[in-house]
């Protein structure tokens, strides 16, 4: 192995141990679940947990130090995970070398639906710190911090676990041409840390409630309000959508023309629940040229979210702080 290898790999441990939940857990090894003759290809190496005894993925309960990195009751989950390549974990069962290219799936924002940032960074700090084509041994990357937000808070406060899928294609050519692909996929799954879950430990306000539960998870999605995409001239990512909702002209010529806001606030403690064309394309309630409901092409948001929202623009859509009854 090259210096420059040895210490990519010393860092990746480094890294970890500096991530190790006060060294309650450990950094162990898993193939991916691909054939085990060319598994050794590429390799997780994180605090692998579940099934008990067998150790293929990650289950963790909110706030839990032996699992989630912040270690936190905020209702997400935090794994770091490195990715290694020409892995020696298991020799008896494979002992392939070479690795071409690692491939992310869902790290191109390039209007794919599945599109995650994590996995974009992921795909980076493999580029950047392996950087295929390598026959290195056991080079690894420094950890990449994986987030699990949980399913809630709903109707009275409930929650539920969530999870997310890695899925990783590793591509090796050996003498004569002979093309091998290793795919793998990696589950990490996070565990409300009680089914009824307070709002006050998630969010700093009701605009971030609104942030993370709403425009997060159904509309800056790739392809519709992202940075890269910007719908109707709309972007709902954290840093710019406070600015691009409040007494903005909407660019649907029909709304405008009825001289509504995309959220309008009529004074610090009022807003016109009427004339904010975004409360209207949540609930559906439009007239032919006001365009579809959204999100688009996915189920409507639930009548909890959308009571929340409409006693946020009804209270003059404040930044921060907590408008009463939608904590």
């Amino acid at each position: 192995m090259t210096p420059v290898r040895e210490t990519r790999s010393l860092v990746a441990l480094l890294a970890w141990g500096a991530l190790s939940f006060g060294g309650s857990a450990q950094a162990d090894i898993y193939g991916g679940g691909g054939g085990r003759k060319k598994d050794c290809l590429m390799v997780f190496e994180a605090g692998f947990n579940y099934p008990p005894g067998r150790n293929r993925l990650i289950r963790c309960t909110d706030g839990d130090p032996n699992c989630d990195a912040d270690g936190l009751v905020n209702g997400v989950c935090d794994f770091p995970v490195s990715i290694c390549v020409n892995s020696t974990f298991d020799p008896a069962k494979c002992t392939l070398n070479g690795v071409e290219a690692v491939t992310v799936e869902h790290a191109l924002d390039n209007g794919d639906p599945r599109f995650d940032p994590e996995f974009q960074a992921l795909q980076t700090r493999i580029d950047n710190e392996l950087d295929p084509p390598t026959n290195d041994v056991d080079a690894c990357t420094a950890s990449t911090t994986l987030s699990v937000r949980v399913k809630g808070p709903s109707a009275n406060n409930r929650c539920k676990k969530n999870r997310k899928r890695v899925r990783i294609t590793t591509e090796s050519t050996f003498s004569g041409g002979k093309q091998v692909r290793d795919r793998d996929k990696l589950k990490l799954i996070c565990d409300p840390a009680s089914v009824e879950c307070d709002p006050l430990l998630f969010f700093e306000g009701t605009y971030d409630r609104i942030q993370n539960q709403v425009f997060n998870e159904s509309c800056n999605l790739s392809g519709c309000h992202d940075s890269q995409t910007q719908a109707g001239n709309l972007l709902l990512e954290p840093a710019g959508s406070y600015t691009n909702l409040i007494n903005v002209v909407p660019d649907n010529p029909a709304a405008a023309g009825a001289d509504w806001l995309r959220v309008t606030v009529v004074d610090p403690n009022s807003g016109d629940l009427n004339t904010s064309f975004l409360f209207h394309k949540l609930t559906g309630d439009l007239d032919l040229g006001f365009g579809a409901r959204m999100p688009f092409g996915m189920p409507s948001l639930s009548g909890n979210l959308i009571d929340i929202i409409q006693l946020w623009i009804e209270a003059g859509a404040p930044k921060t702080g907590w408008v009463p009854g939608t904590d």
